[in-house]
C-alpha cells in the first residue's frame, strides 16, 4: 500500500519542486523583460528594476525553501543563471 502522505504533497503544483518552478519563472521573466525593455543600443532603466525584483524574489524563495536546495539543485540553479546571462546577450544582439 502507498502511504497517504504521498498524495497530500503540494497538490496545486503536481509535486513539481520549488527549485524547478523558480528556474522556469526566471527564464520567463528575463525573456519578457529583455524583449520589452532592451534594444540593440539601449537598455531601459525599467529592465534593471525588473531584474532587481526578480533577484529579490529568488532570495526569498530560496530562503523559504532552504531544505530543498541541495548541492545538485544549487549547481543547476547557477547553471541556469549563466544561461540567462547568455540569453540576455543573444536577445540583445538580435534586437
Amino acid at each position: 500500500m502507498i502511504p497517504e502522505e504521498v498524495f497530500k504533497r503540494r497538490r496545486r503544483h503536481n509535486n513539481t519542486p520549488e527549485s524547478v518552478l523558480l528556474i522556469i519563472a526566471n527564464f520567463m521573466v528575463v525573456s519578457v523583460a529583455v524583449a520589452l525593455f532592451t534594444d540593440k543600443y539601449h537598455i531601459n532603466w525599467f529592465f534593471w528594476v525588473v531584474i532587481a525584483l526578480l533577484a529579490l524574489y529568488n532570495f526569498f524563495t530560496i530562503r523559504k525553501n532552504r531544505e530543498e536546495f541541495t548541492k545538485n539543485t544549487i549547481i543547476s540553479f547557477v547553471i541556469s543563471l549563466v544561461v540567462l546571462v547568455l540569453l540576455f546577450f543573444l536577445f540583445k544582439g538580435k534586437a
